[in-house]
């Protein structure tokens, strides 16, 4: 059987073997729960109070500002959430292509709202943000890399845009940014980006799935939506899942060393060069200001989840878009959003890399991508 070729990194990422080492242990040696005052109760407990450092000093905040949740979801629901219940009559301000865990819970918490348009990039204008904002502002949600079109959002001149803003207000605009897509290949220290609140997702950065981080500035004030023992500050109650919050420290830990960004760019570039060679290819998102590992394509007259299931044919794994939402067949919110008809939208087609992707990987899923475009658009008439 040939060699398996996965491109299909942004919708989740293998376990590397480091972070799995680290994690056996707590499943069956140390399984103690780290809220029993027991010896194996704390040699968990020490096990969590170790990785809340670690991912502290990636983040660049005071380990009681990390809150272990199961996933960046749910660390999304309870931030935006939590912030919007602590408040009467709250604004919320986001974009048109976040992660339907921050467009869908902004859109259903019965709040006032207000969704920013992109420009035919994917990016959100700091000016055009700036207009929207009312005096019952209380938070501001922008992904700081979107996972369809790999567009990274000016997340530190929304920050600094933001701070300035409050100067003189009362009611303070909290900035909370989604970083699920962004932490494998962007700094995300958090003072300099300027944000009160950002999710992290275990299984995009090599680590388990089931696991997500909230960093929660110290000076937010949020009302819970979880209610139980009183774990991670109140906010998270329930069982620590210590292997799998032990497995996302050490894949955060090795995200410097194990993330080669520029042979990543290398072969980004490489893969949007040839494509683009094909008739009527097109390319969503930006040239530049792009994730390293993000390519999105549109091919005229081939559609996209055909494309998807050839490929898979062949041994090669892609994706139309978000795997949260591939089940609908509405077209991309993402795509719609920078512009794109139905048609084109749905004849869209993602590619993202990975650690072990090579440029030879590249060229199989190129020779592959070009039979099977043909032979769908003699299939539609084109």
């Amino acid at each position: 059987m040939s060699k398996k070729i996965y491109l299909d990194n942004a919708s989740t990422t293998p376990v590397e073997k480091e972070v799995l080492k680290e994690m056996i242990p707590y499943f069956s040696e140390k399984f103690g729960n780290p809220s029993s005052i027991h010896g194996l109760g704390q040699e968990a407990k020490v096990a969590i109070d170790k990785s809340r450092k670690k991912i502290a000093n990636f983040l660049g905040c005071d380990s009681e500002e990390v809150i272990f949740t199961g996933s960046a979801t749910e660390a999304n629901n309870i931030f935006i959430r939590g912030v919007l219940g602590s408040f009467e009559n709250p604004h919320v301000i986001t974009s048109a292509i976040e992660h339907d865990a921050v467009l869908k819970t902004v859109k259903k918490s019965g709040v006032d709202y207000t969704v920013l348009k992109v420009d035919e990039d994917g990016f959100v204008n700091p000016e055009d943000l700036k207009k929207k904002i009312k005096k019952e502002t209380v938070l501001v949600s922008v992904m700081y890399a979107n996972n369809e079109i790999g567009t990274i959002e000016p997340i530190k001149r929304i920050g600094e845009m933001i701070e300035k803003e409050n100067e003189g207000r009362d009611r303070k605009i909290l900035f909370h940014t989604d970083a699920a897509q962004a932490a494998g290949y962007l700094s995300c220290n958090v003072d300099e980006l300027g944000v009160d609140g950002l999710t992290l997702s275990g299984h995009k950065i090599y680590g388990p799935k089931g696991v997500g981080v909230l960093y929660k500035g110290s000076s937010v004030n949020m009302r819970p939506i979880i209610y139980g023992g009183g774990q991670e500050e109140g906010l998270r109650s329930g069982t620590y899942n210590t292997p799998l919050i032990v497995g996302m420290a050490k894949a955060v830990e090795l995200i410097k060393e194990k993330n080669k960004k520029e042979k990543t760019e290398e072969l980004r570039d490489y893969l949007i060069r040839e494509v683009l060679k094909i008739k009527d290819a097109s390319l969503n998102g930006p040239k530049k200001s792009r994730l390293p590992n993000n390519t999105n394509f549109s091919f005229q007259g081939a559609e996209g989840e055909s494309l998807v299931m050839i490929l898979d044919q062949e041994g090669i794994s892609t994706s139309t878009g978000s795997a949260c939402s591939s089940k609908t067949l509405e077209p991309s919110h993402v795509l719609k959003a920078i512009g794109l008809k139905d048609l084109q939208a749905h004849s869209s087609l993602r590619v993202s890399l990975g650690r072990k992707t090579t440029k030879k990987d590249l060229d199989k899923f190129l020779a592959v991508l070009k039979e099977a475009v043909e032979r769908l658009r003699k299939i539609s008439g084109r």
